[in-house]
């Protein structure tokens, strides 16, 4: 159905592609079609929710979400599906366009489920959806791209409130004027902040601002709130936002955030004569006429930041971040922010990859605390050229209110390109490293056949789907052999080729059979 929130889309469409590095990222064409619609009833029942993060139904156990955004969906290549899979063995249920209650109609190549985010957006305990769309065409703007918001009930998701939409309009929620390859809703997080607030950050890195083709902007959202403003790299109403407004920044690529900081990903930043060296803004959750309030930037041409800026560096294409607790604090302010850089080239090793991890004050101030790559002392593996080190990134605190250590502040690192022959040639694998004490003294390495279920093949690439949770890190293998797609739930504190504490794949789980990329996205 069409959504009476925006003009038509066109059918007819296209796709413009946001790449973030030379990895090449393949699909398999196996139609898929969605599961039963659920029915929104009147009324929400919020009495009946739990408070337990990523709980859906209320049920008082967390559930699971993961999503497949090259499915098809009645037949629509493209359109994309979200699976969310109830814990407790009580199945799943499948969201997709064509789901009763979610607005708008499957069409090619939208993408439904490209990203999402889980938090609590009207804070009644039950967790809500925050689904990106950015291939959605808006009316003659092709790529223009939205966020559909599923509340969860006592009912299930959309079994209470009425789904909303956030998309650009002049009398649309996010304001601007959709244009073509906009990519509204190509990078989303939410969570709350330390004042008990829900927020919702929205990037649009395709966005063109004047004549500044994909300069990009982001949106911030207050508490659920109907409408909010953009923020870019010429914003100056709550402080300068770190950067400078240029073509191809895409700003608003990625996101992380902590209860008090959120970083912004612009990895096409061009520092100086420097094209695509790459940059990231550190903003506030705290308000100022309404927007966040910019703290600092960062970037490879600083002093006090280790490395050079150089040509494709893609200096935060991803980030991950985690409250962060020093010894002898009695509250946890600050953070630790890993910013990656997958392009980076270690001596004559080009695109080997690395990350850089920082810690944030609450005012701001910063300092870097690690280098990473596989030449870290004592680390698992070795760099190779094309390793892209670094491409994802997921962190976790698992004890944010006590004092950080080894075992309890975690970063799982994407590297797509690694291979153990020309036979398996871009495999991938996931690198898990302590934030704190020695990097190397307790990292831990797992690749296909090495920890991760299944036969090693070629372009599997492992570690290009990484999601995180105070209890499980989750990889996803959407690529590679159909056989092998799956999303595995394994322990922060794995053991090098350690085994999955639970593996979710089409057929199990209430989960439909076929799948074109099931686990690009997992939380």
């Amino acid at each position: 159905m069409t959504s009476p929130m925006r003009p038509p889309r066109r059918t007819a469409r296209g796709r413009t592609a946001l790449a973030a590095s030379a990895v090449v990222l393949t699909a398999f064409a196996l139609g898929f079609g969605p599961g039963a619609p659920f029915t929104a009833p009147a009324t929400a029942l919020a009495a009946g929710c739990s408070g337990v993060d990523s709980d859906f139904n209320g049920d008082g156990v967390r559930d699971t979400v993961i999503a497949d955004p090259e499915a098809a969906v009645n037949n629509v290549p493209g359109a994309g599906v979200v699976h969310i899979v109830y814990g407790g063995d009580k199945g799943s249920v499948q969201l997709s366009q064509e789901t009763a209650g979610v607005p708008g109609t499957a069409e090619p190549d939208d993408r439904f489920g490209f990203s999402f985010a889980v938090y609590d957006a009207d804070a009644d305990g039950c967790s809500d959806l925050a689904v990106g769309i950015p291939y959605e065409d808006l009316d003659t703007a092709r790529d223009a791209g939205l966020v559909q918001i599923v509340y969860g009930s006592a009912a299930g998701p959309g079994g209470g409130k009425a789904v909303r939409e956030h998309l650009q309009g002049a009398t649309a929620s996010l304001g601007g004027g959709p244009e073509t390859g906009d990519w509204v809703g190509y990078a989303l997080a939410g969570g709350k902040t330390a004042a008990g607030s829900s927020y919702l950050l929205i990037g649009a890195p395709g966005e063109a601002l004047g004549t500044i083709e994909d300069a990009g902007v982001f949106y911030y959202l207050s508490a659920d709130a109907a409408t909010a403003v953009g923020n870019n790299q010429d914003t100056t109403t709550a402080g300068p936002v770190p950067g400078e407004m240029e073509v191809d920044d895409r700003f608003g690529s990625s996101f992380a955030a902590t209860p008090t900081h959120f970083a912004v990903g612009a990895p096409g930043e061009a520092i100086g004569t420097v094209p695509f060296a790459g940059g990231v803004a550190v903003f506030s959750h705290t308000l100022v006429s309404g927007l966040p309030k910019p703290l600092v930037g960062l970037a490879q041409d600083q002093d006090v930041i280790q490395g050079a800026e150089e040509a494709g560096d893609g200096f935060g294409t991803a980030l991950a971040m985690v409250p962060y607790r020093p010894s002898g604090a009695t509250s946890t302010t600050e953070s630790l922010l890993a910013v990656g850089v997958p392009g980076e080239d270690l001596s004559t090793t080009v695109d080997a990859g690395a990350v850089q991890v920082f810690r944030v004050t609450a005012s701001g101030t910063f300092t870097q605390v690690y280098w990473l790559d596989q030449n870290t002392a004592d680390a698992e593996e070795a760099t190779e050229a094309g390793d892209f080190f670094g491409q994802r990134l997921a962190a976790v605190n698992t004890a944010p209110n006590s004092t950080a250590s080894a075992t309890t502040v975690r970063l799982a690192v994407g590297v797509p390109g690694e291979e153990s022959s020309e036979e398996h040639m871009e495999k991938g694998g996931v690198q898990i490293f302590p934030l704190v004490g020695a990097a190397g003294a307790s990292d831990t390495w797992i690749d296909p056949g090495w920890g991760i279920p299944g036969e090693p093949a070629p372009r599997q690439l492992a570690g290009m789907s990484l999601g995180a949770t105070p209890s499980a890190l989750y990889v996803g293998m959407p690529y590679g052999p159909a056989a092998e797609h799956a999303v595995h739930s394994f322990s922060w504190n794995v053991a090098s080729g350690g085994t999955p504490t639970r593996t979710f794949k089409p057929g199990w789980d209430g989960v439909p059979t076929g799948d074109v990329a099931f686990g690009a996205v997992a939380r």
